[in-house]
Formats: structure tokens, sequence, C-alpha cells
């Protein structure tokens, strides 16, 4: 009796067709998550926004709120790390890592989006129809941004669906070197900035809304620090030469402090 040996590269085929299928599935997730993003800041078409009627009262609602979002800012922060990829990818081929985070990153999504809780109150309300398309206007230049930057790095390696196609075809993934197209240029993280934008960026700013972004905004301002962390221990000198020459988040602060 003979023992037929099977390829290495047929064994693990079924494995590299898997991968490139829960990198689609997590990939099209994200795009869900990320257009029900827009709806739910914006108070349009989703059947759950920020400012749905409340339902609990005002410091039930805010504890669960901050709950939610602190969930995210744990995940978010704590899977991108270095220490932690080291870990999970002894438990999942390295070409998933990326399409996990971000499904994860998802599903927390997903969470906020159904268990927040509205909690009324308005701070301002802009009345004028100008003034009102002019905020809606400049929240969707935002979100514009977010989407629009993501694509000038390599928007298909952001979000895990250029590692599983590559794994798929046998091919090594190309590390990633500091490039700085477009708004790179002026703004170190161009992504956040559009966040922001289309985060404040609103004619109605309810308690619900300003809580919201606030906590973004300072989770934004922490994660930025750990992110920055990150790429100077992986790019070294050609990230702390970027940083020297490109402002964080405002361009305007560099340019005045370089007129003095």
């Amino acid at each position: 009796m003979t023992t037929q040996i099977i390829p290495a590269q047929s064994q693990n085929k079924l494995g590299r067709v898997i991968a490139f299928a829960y990198g689609i599935i997590a990939y099209i997730i994200f795009l869900v998550s990320f257009f029900y993003a827009c709806g739910f800041i914006s108070n349009v078409i989703v059947p759950h926004s920020i400012d749905s009627a409340p339902n609990i009262p005002l410091g039930h609602a805010l504890l669960v709120n901050i709950a939610l979002l602190g969930l995210f800012g744990l995940q978010h922060s704590g899977m991108a790390r270095k220490e932690f990829k080291q870990k999970w990818t002894k438990l999942v081929p390295e070409a998933v890592e990326r399409s996990t985070y971000v499904l994860f990153s998802s599903l927390c999504l997903f969470t906020l989006f159904y268990f927040w809780q509205p909690m009324g109150g308005y701070l301002w309300k802009v009345n004028s129809s100008v003034g009102t398309v002019a905020l809606y206007s400049l929240s969707a230049i935002g979100w514009l941004i977010v989407l629009g930057t993501s694509f000038l790095i390599n928007h298909f390696h952001l979000f895990g669906f250029q590692q599983v196609w590559l794994y798929l075809r046998w091919k090594a993934s190309v590390p990633a070197k500091v490039v700085t197209p477009g708004l790179y240029k002026h703004v170190r993280h161009p992504l956040y900035v559009g966040f922001l934008i289309a985060f404040w960026a609103t004619p109605s700013m309810t308690v619900a809304h300003l809580v919201f972004a606030l906590i973004v905004t300072l989770y934004v301002l922490v994660a930025v620090q750990l992110e920055e962390k990150d790429l100077i221990a992986e790019h070294g000198e050609d990230y702390k030469n970027y940083r020297r020459r490109v402002p964080m988040l405002i361009p305007a602060i560099r340019r005045r402090r370089s007129a003095k």
C-alpha cells in the first residue's frame, strides 16, 4: 500500500480561500458600519440615530453612552497595539489580522448604534435653512475626507482586503512606507480631522451629540499619540522627519509658528 503525499500548497489552499472570504465579509461589514455611522450622526435614513427620542433618564443614558464609547475606544486602540498583534497572530494567520481588527471595530460600532441612548436638550439649533445646509455640507465634507484620505494611502490595505487577496495568491504583503500624498502634506492625520469635522459640524447640537463629540475628540487626542509611537517604532527616522515637517491636526498652527 502506498501513501499519497499531498503538496503543502494544496493542503493550505482551502485555508487561504476561507481567509479571503473572511476578509471580504469583514470589509463589507465595515462598509455598512461606515455608511450607517454617517446616517447615525446626521440623523438621516437610519431607524435609530444619535438624537432619536429619549427612553431613559438622563443620568442613566449618560452612563450607558460613556460605557459604549469606552468599549469602542478600548477595542479600537487595544487591538491596534503591536503587543496585541504579536499575540493574536499566534492564533490566526497574519493575513487576517487586519480584517479581524476591522470586523471587531465594526461590531463595536453596531453595538454602540443599537444601545445608544439619546438624551434630548439642545445646546444650539440653527433655524436658518442656509446655515443648516452649510453645516450639513461641512459634515459631509468631513466624511468625504475620511473616505478619500483612506484611498490616498492604501484603502484596501487599511481595511484588510489587500492582505487576504495577496494571501490567496501566495504573495507576501509589501511593508508599508511613509507616504504623504494630498492632505498628508498638510496634516499627519487627515483621517482624524475628517472625523472631527463630521462629528462637530451639525445644525442641531443636542446633549447626546455633545457627549459623543467631546468623548470622541478626547479619544482622538489620546489615540493619535499611541499611533504615532507605533509609527516611529515601525518607520524610525522617516516618520520622525515627517513629524518635524508636518503638524498633527491643524495646519495653521505650524504656519504661524514658522512665520515668526
